[in-house]
Parts: C-alpha cells; sequence; structure tokens
C-alpha cells in the first residue's frame, strides 16, 4: 500500500511554535539567499516606491509591521492601512486571515506584546508561509520596519549541504518541534523523506540526509550521505 505525504499547510488549532516549525526553515534558507546577494550593504526602503534597495538591486517590497522598541510592541501592517497605503499591505491582510481561519492570535491581533527576536519569527513565520523572496528590517524614525521582498530573483543556493546546515541552525537557534521542521522543509523544498520510528531520512536527489532523535522529539544526530561523484 503506498503511503500517501501530507502536505505543509496550517491546521485549525496550529499554535504558532507548530507554524514556525512547518515554515521558518524555509524561511530561514530564503535569508540566507537574500545574505549572499546583498551581503554587508545595508538596505534603505523607499515606502512611496514601495522597494528597498541594496546598493544597485532593487527589491519591491511588502510591509508586514512595525517594532516599537519603548513599548516592546509589534503592530501588524493591516492595521496602519492608512500609513503604508492599501497596495503594501497584501501579504499582511494575507496573514490575518490565515490567523483568523486557524485560531493564531499572532498573525489575526493587530497588536503583539513581543521583543525584537519575536518580530523576526512573525516575519519567517510569513516569508515560509506566502513563499515570498525573503524579509528585511530597517530602522525609521526609532520603529523597526519588517518588509517582506516580493521578488523571486533573489538567486538560490540549493546545496544539500546548504538544506543540511540550514535544517540544523534553524532547530538549534529557535523554540520549534525538529521532527516537524524537518518533515516540513524537506516537503516544501520539493524533496522525499520517509519516516521511522526514531529517524527520518531526506531524499536529496541522490544524497541523503538521516535526523535522528530522542524520545522527546529532539535532534539527536544528523548524517549527510553525499551521492557518489
Amino acid at each position: 500500500m503506498k503511503t500517501i505525504e501530507e502536505p505543509v499547510v496550517i491546521r485549525e488549532g496550529d499554535s504558532f511554535k507548530t507554524v514556525l516549525s512547518k515554515y521558518g526553515a524555509l524561511a530561514l534558507d530564503k535569508q540566507e539567499n537574500l545574505s549572499e546577494l546583498i551581503g554587508d550593504v545595508e538596505g534603505d526602503l523607499d515606502l512611496d516606491e514601495g522597494i528597498v534597495t541594496f546598493g544597485d538591486v532593487k527589491l519591491p517590497i511588502q510591509v508586514l509591521g512595525f517594532y516599537n522598541d519603548d513599548l516592546k510592541q509589534w503592530s501588524w501592517a493591516w492595521d496602519s492601512e492608512n500609513i503604508f497605503g492599501a497596495k503594501l499591505i497584501d501579504a499582511a491582510c494575507e496573514m490575518k486571515q490565515a490567523g483568523i481561519d486557524a485560531g493564531i492570535p499572532e498573525f489575526s491581533s493587530p497588536i503583539i506584546q513581543a521583543d525584537f527576536n519575536a518580530c523576526h519569527t512573525l516575519a519567517m513565520a510569513t516569508v515560509g508561509i506566502l513563499d515570498l523572496g525573503a524579509y528585511y528590517a530597517v530602522n525609521e524614525d526609532g520603529l523597526d520596519i519588517f518588509v517582506a521582498i516580493d521578488s523571486d530573483e533573489i538567486p538560490e543556493n540549493n546545496s544539500v549541504v546548504k538544506f543540511k546546515d540550514t535544517y540544523y541552525t534553524f532547530q538549534k537557534n529557535f523554540n520549534v518541534y525538529p521532527k516537524i521542521a524537518f518533515d516540513a522543509y524537506t516537503k516544501l523544498k520539493g524533496y522525499k523523506i520517509k519516516h521511522h520510528d526514531d529517524f527520518d531520512v531526506a531524499y536529496l536527489g541522490e544524497s541523503r540526509l538521516i535526523a535522528g532523535y530522542t524520545q522527546r522529539g529532539n535532534l539527536k544526530t544528523i548524517q549527510l550521505l553525499l551521492e557518489e561523484e
């Protein structure tokens, strides 16, 4: 009997931690691609034109929200259409609807008490869920404005070594479920996965990535078997 793989989707009742586990590694993958493109160049945000510029590179954006460090508050852009305009908040509005549909208050509440790191996870979740190019934060007048780069022109590095390193970094540095993250990241990148009781195998072309877990579902071992040349 053929096993039918479940797609990566947001399900009603998913917690934000579960959603970040599903989509965050893909977002981190995209952030690394952006970093390879722009290097150390700081972005210049032009809200009138709807772009962020890195030297000679100009990329279209959507405004996700902004962070006020004094108040320790994240505000979604969909609650500030009068500031950003309707055209720049489409992505934020999609996240609001996703939050309403699945019962995830982090997406559907206009203002969230948060720290700066939490804002990054909100942006990561958005980029992964909507399959946008990446995100970037710009400080303007004391506010950190988080924008999603609405472009597929960022060059991709799809090496299997990067896949392994991205997954390992993601599950190590973020409060997520490693087993869910491995499954979702593998599928979202278009690879096949086979599940076992205490380990999973991702089939990356002719290469294999094996992730072993503890009884609590944390990552215990990770091994990359490269294809023979």
